[in-house]
């Protein structure tokens, strides 16, 4: 007898399970919930960016806690693509000393290396900046899908004849090393670095995953998550197999009871 129980020539069903029979199986099932941290949008968005982008410990952490499993981060490079690093921002700006590109500064050579950073606001203030590596491995401590983002700041460096096979190391190596034990995805906005990815890691791209559910433009202080609902319910309407918001704890409570 199946789960759902045999269907009698009346149409009884017999032996159906509790589920079944109060009709939580008909519900569609709960897309993955990627979580994303917001970023102002508009004129001067970097003036009011609080830093909640998740690309440090503490972000990966919070993540866990408003039960995303999985969450979309940013890759960088340093210097001469020396160092693949986790930051959204081009530039310093939002850490302890000197606003300069990131690709005008080490890692961790010389005064105002990136590593001795730390960030000046926001609800990840004192925190640092991580390497690919370090993050990735903290992700995959806490079970989390990693969705790198390779950000188009990356693409001056990694065209460059001199330094573009060390700042392709320097992204690619610590996904593939990881790769057999937890699951990663990469994309990028620009599309000659999307087409390389596709070219070194064909298996990981991102393609439709994590589709992106919110309506509500981020701005500073954080908008109510109410305003998404409308939109929330359009794409859930569309069975999508993973989503992406700026409010995960709000969507999985929002959730409830509408997918299983």
């Amino acid at each position: 007898m199946c789960a759902a129980g045999a269907v009698l020539a009346t149409g009884a069903t017999v032996g159906a399970t509790p589920a079944a029979a109060s009709g939580v199986s008909a519900l569609p099932r709960c897309p993955l919930v990627f979580g994303h941290g917001g970023y102002p949008e508009g004129a001067n968005g970097w003036a009011k960016d609080q830093m909640r982008q998740p690309n440090n410990v503490r972000g990966l952490d919070d993540q866990k806690s408003w039960g995303a499993a999985g969450v979309e981060a940013d890759v960088q490079l340093t210097k001469e693509g020396t160092k693949a690093v986790m930051w959204h921002n081009s530039t310093t700006h939002g850490l302890t000393g000197t606003q300069q590109k990131l690709t005008d500064i080490w890692w961790t050579y010389g005064a105002g290396n990136l590593a001795g950073r730390r960030i000046t606001r926001g609800p990840y203030q004192g925190e640092r900046v991580y390497s690919l590596r370090q993050w990735l491995d903290h992700a995959r401590s806490l079970g989390l899908v990693a969705l790198l983002e390779i950000k188009p700041e990356t693409k001056p460096v990694l065209t460059n004849p001199k330094f573009a096979a060390k700042g392709w190391k320097e992204i690619s190596d610590p996904i593939r090393e990881r790769q057999g034990k937890q699951r990663i995805m990469v994309y990028s906005n620009d599309p000659w670095i999307q087409g390389e990815l596709a070219k070194r890691h064909p298996s990981l791209l991102k393609g439709s995953a994590g589709r992106w559910t919110d309506s509500v433009h981020w701005t500073e202080p954080a908008p109510s998550w109410k305003g998404n609902v409308s939109q929330w319910q359009a794409v859930l309407n569309q069975s999508p197999g993973s989503v992406m918001t700026n409010y995960p704890k709000e969507y999985r409570a929002w959730l409830r009871g509408k997918c299983r």
